[in-house]
Formats: structure tokens, sequence, C-alpha cells
């Protein structure tokens, strides 16, 4: 990619790349937002129309759809695979994606169809990059709704046609190595999912490998931390997220909530693992995280923690405890539902009395050691993505302003 400096002229305070011009957005497209058919008429719906909403613009699939009658007794509209979608409602206000497939929208998405003076991939990376300052300018700190008014009044910065088709050429080539990375992030997870599966059960058992598993209880292979906070100011005050696992307080909460408590938190070295008893989507049965990168930690103590012994590999138990192991003994000790605090009641007597696969050490190491070489992997993967959305990032930072201009081989466009 060549790169060419060319003058600037100030319009409107605003520093004009030569040959591009200012533009409001509705001279440069047609729009259309959708409806929602009567949720009591059964035929209106299970048809074969996806339907749309703000949540799904970047999906190429729906949870719902709608039939015929639906979408002509209502006020949805039909989009074409390639339009550009703007999200006006909704947790994601703002955001904005080139439709995956045909459908019909909801009153909670503008359709942006182009005019022949606007590329759709320019103005996709446009908008996107603008999003923060659109949610900044109209949403008071991400609160409320967008309107059409709204989206048709912003101003864009807008090259000839040619300098469009070129810069969405090198951001589409960009957006296309994320997406191929990304898929192949999705078929490792697929394949380590099946590691999971077979190796965590002994449904599959490594080379060199014999014998039946034991079965054995929690606490003979585990022991229960029951020391407190010492004092010590090099504890991290960590919290469990279902999602992210073991995670600062300060993170997830933007301060320390332990207060007055933090006194009486539980205090875990690297290794140990902590039993969250929030219930979640993710882990219905409750969550238990080890703790990894950190030598010491602070805990809610009303997590139930334990401590591997010498007789298990830890790094073993940590996939087999994320892999719901002990999910259906779980659900048969809990005594009810959620209790007033949000957790579920779990007797800790009980919970170590819970049994646990048991193959000998020297197989739990190696099956440890292909799980962690796939998260090795997964994690290499899912940084180059981070990498190539900031390096797309700072090539929207300056192609979409004009700061630095392609130098244009029309004939390749």
């Amino acid at each position: 990619m060549e790169f060419d400096s060319k003058s600037k002229k100030s319009v409107n305070n605003l520093e004009m790349p030569n040959g591009w011009k200012k533009k409001n957005l509705r001279s440069l497209a047609k729009f259309f937002s959708g409806g929602t058919p009567l949720t009591t008429k059964q035929e209106f719906y299970n048809g074969d129309i996806p339907f749309i909403k703000s949540g799904e613009i970047y999906d190429d699939k729906t949870a719902q759809f709608i039939s015929e009658e639906g979408l002509n007794s209502s006020s949805a509209k039909m989009i074409e695979k390639g339009d550009l979608l703007f999200a006006l409602y909704g947790a994601n206000s703002g955001e904005v994606a080139i439709s995956k497939m045909s459908g019909a929208i909801n009153q909670a998405i503008l359709c942006i169809k182009h005019n022949v003076h606007c590329d759709t991939i320019f103005l996709y990376n446009y908008l996107l990059i603008q999003k923060e300052r659109i949610i900044r300018t109209y949403l008071q700190g991400g609160q409320g709704n967008l309107s059409a008014e709204i989206v048709k009044s912003l101003s864009i910065l807008l090259p000839p046609v040619p300098e469009q088709k070129a810069i969405a050429k090198v951001l589409g080539s960009m957006d296309e190595a994320i997406n191929a990375n990304n898929q192949l992030i999705a078929q490792k997870e697929l394949r380590k999912k099946w590691l999971m599966q077979n190796l965590l059960t002994g449904k599959k058992r490594l080379k060199g490998f014999i014998g039946e598993w034991k079965e054995v209880k929690l606490g003979k292979v585990f022991e229960e931390i029951k020391s407190v906070n010492d004092g010590g100011d090099s504890h991290s005050v960590m919290t469990i997220s279902s999602k992210l696992g073991l995670i600062s307080q300060k993170d997830k909460f933007d301060r320390v909530i332990a207060g007055e408590s933090l006194k009486k938190y539980t205090q875990l070295r690297r290794n140990d693992f902590a039993y969250n008893k929030g219930n979640s989507k993710t882990y219905p049965m409750g969550c238990i995280y080890q703790l990894e990168e950190q030598e010491s930690a602070l805990v809610p103590f009303v997590y139930i923690c334990f401590r591997p012994t010498e007789a298990v590999d830890a790094q073993f138990y940590k996939h087999w405890f994320l892999a719901y192991g002990l999910d259906r003994q779980l659900k048969r000790i809990i005594t009810s539902g959620a209790r007033g605090d949000g957790l579920l009641n779990v007797n800790k007597g009980d919970f170590f009395k819970l049994k646990t696969v048991y193959p000998n050490k020297d197989e739990q190491t190696a099956i440890a050691q292909i799980l962690q070489a796939a998260d090795k992997e997964l994690n290499l993967l899912k940084a180059k993505t981070e990498l190539l959305k900031e390096q797309k990032k700072g090539m929207m930072q300056v192609l979409l302003t004009g700061k630095k201009r392609l130098n244009l081989n029309i004939d390749s466009l």
C-alpha cells in the first residue's frame, strides 16, 4: 500500500483534503426503518422470512422468523444482503453493520441504501469510526435512543468515488484477514471442545494409558482453604466472573467493593480454586475457577475455596471443572433456587463429598498438557485478531480523514 501526501484546505475549521467534499448523509443515501408484526397474531410468525433485530445486525441468522402475512400486515421492511444497517435503539445503539442476509427489519434498525456517489464499505467504515463520537454526542453516556433524523444529519468528509473504492478495498482486506482469523479461532474452539468432551471423560484415551478411571470424593484430593486475609498489601482483591474467571474487583467494578468485609475474605495462593455459588447463563450451577496468574489473592468468604494436593494435577482439574464436571451432582445437592443474595444453596460439607473422576496422575498431566497447548494456540490467535483490529483502526484514522492519501491505480479497483 502506497501513501501520498497532498495539500489540504480549511473548510469550517476542518482540514479538508483536496478533492474531498463535506456532505450531509441525507444527500448520499435513502433511509428506512421497519416495524414489528403484532405478537398476538400467531399467523404473523414462524414463516420463512428472517426477522432481524438490532442485536442481530452482525449475524448471518436470526432467532425469529415472520410470515409474508406478518410482513404485509405491519411496518416491517425487507432489506437485502449487503445493505448498511444502523442500530437506533437497544444496548447496541450506534453500531453499524453490512447485512449478511436478506430479511425484514424492525423499528430499532435504520437501513441505509447508498447512491452512486457513495461506496457502501467506505460509508460503513466512516460510521464505524464515528461511533464513539455519535454515542458521546447523542446518547448521554450510552443511554437513550438515536433517531433516523440524527443519522441523516451526520456530516461526512467524502473523497471522489475512485478514492472511496480504493480506501474501501484496503479496509476490506483488513476485514477479510480478521474474519479469516476468527473463523480459524472458531474451528480451534470446536476442536478444544471435542478434546475436553472426550479426554476429560475417558471416552478417548491417550496412547500408553490403560486401566479404569476411579471416582474419588473432592475432599480426598483437595483441601478446604480456611485461611483469611492476613492483612498483607500484596494480595489482589478479586471476584469471579462466569465468563472471565477470577478478575480484579477494580477491573470489574472500577473500585474494590469489599469494604469492611475484606478482613474476612479468603486468601488464595497460585493454583488454588474458588467456587462461586452464583448461577448464570454460562454456569447455572455456579462456576469454579483457578488462580493462575497472581501469587496470592483475596476472594469473598462466601466462595468455597480449595487447594489441590500432591495427588492431583491442578491443570487437569481446571479443565474438568470448566467442562461442567460437577454440574449433575451439584444439581442434586442444591436444596432450592437462589437465595436472597443470589447464591445457590450449596452446603460446604456436601460440596466436598461430591465425586470427581480420577485417572492416575501421569494421565492427568498428559491430558492437561494437550488442553493447555490448545489454550495457548487459541490465545495466540485471539491476540492476532486484536492486533489486526488495532492495525485496521490505525488505517481508518488516517485514510478516512485524508491524513494519508492512497496513490490510486484506477485499473486495479
